[in-house]
């Protein structure tokens, strides 16, 4: 996958504001007594994963990144992407694993998938997409042509 992503998408900044705020109310508590100290540490590892989990998109693929690794996944695996009820995006991948896409929402789909460069063929019922790698030329249903 190449080093610079055409595309990153991350959580809202809500949360990185939330966090900050968690942080911030929890220096009193961790100030006031040294057993009450590593409560400062979950504000610390919320804001980490809020500025770390995301998902990357270039033209190779996706990457997934969560708090502590990241997943690769080339365009010639991804079958599929489509939305859970509450608009997150997953991407069916050609062996049958589902990957749920961090970050990814309906609303952002088509930029995810114009910055991965791909093809689209949309199915109206459930609003998935199908996507076709250019480089592998696959039919819908990812049968190799």
């Amino acid at each position: 996958m190449s080093r610079k992503p055409a595309l990153r998408v991350r959580k809202s900044g809500a949360l990185l504001v939330a966090a900050l705020i968690a942080f911030v109310g929890t220096l009193p508590v961790a100030g006031a007594s040294l057993r009450l100290a590593p409560v400062i540490l979950i504000p610390l590892a919320i804001l980490f994963w809020v500025l770390r989990a995301g998902t990357d998109v270039s033209a190779d693929g996706l990457r997934v990144r969560a708090l502590l690794g990241s997943t690769e996944i080339p365009w010639s695996r991804v079958d599929q992407l489509g939305p859970d009820p509450r608009g997150r995006v997953s991407a069916l991948l050609t062996d049958g694993k589902v990957i749920r896409l961090t970050g990814v929402t309906t609303a952002n789909l088509p930029a995810v998938i114009a910055a991965g460069g791909q093809q689209l063929q949309g199915d109206e019922e459930d609003g998935s997409v199908a996507v076709d790698d250019p480089v592998d030329q696959r039919l819908p249903g990812g049968e190799p042509a």
